[in-house]
């Protein structure tokens, strides 16, 4: 897992329940802990001032549930539902919830959900990172031969029915391939 720290944090209304999440999560090397609340509300006032990887939060609370706590993000962190209700699984996905963990749940049932979240964030990390010096060039067949195109000297290119026009910064003329 590339030894990457997730910072998160946990949403339960239930201090138990919270405290159990609180407890898997300092178990769990890849999790940094950035806080715990007993109220979306809470939880929603920190993430105004601070930016998290991932939440584990229950879906059935008071004040707003986690079902809505989630989809009223503008920013969304990477979501892993906590309840004891199975019947809002299928909900729990439409915002694109990486697990859904059934209370009670063990150590294990947790880190494993863990590791998906952290999978999850090296997946997002790497697709937002830019190109590595190893791949900066690509190779294509032109005019019966193999040219090496650097990526960042690519301009744009332009579909031509089964053909690619391909317009570089250092030629007049495009790679047709």
């Amino acid at each position: 897992m590339d030894n990457i720290r997730m910072t998160c944090i946990a949403i339960d209304d239930e201090p138990l329940a919270l405290r159990q999440l609180e407890t898997y999560i300092s178990k769990t090397p890849s999790l940094e802990f950035a806080g715990g609340f007993t109220s979306a509300v809470k939880a929603k006032e920190f993430l105004e001032g601070s930016s998290v990887d991932a939440i584990f939060v229950d879906i059935n609370m008071p004040d707003v549930s986690g079902l809505d706590f989630v989809r009223s993000l503008s920013v969304r962190p990477i979501v892993v539902f906590t309840t004891a209700y199975s019947e809002y699984a299928v909900e729990g996905y439409k915002v694109d919830a990486i697990d859904y963990l059934l209370k009670p749940f063990s150590l294990e049932e947790f880190q494993r959900a863990a590791a998906k979240a952290v999978n999850q964030l090296n997946l997002l990390r790497k697709a937002d990172s830019p190109v590595s010096g190893k791949e900066d060039s690509i190779y294509l067949k032109v005019d019966y031969k193999v040219v090496k195109i650097s990526l960042s000297a690519i301009r744009y290119i332009e579909g031509m029915g089964e053909y690619l026009k391909i317009w570089t910064e250092d030629r007049d003329r495009p790679f047709v391939v």
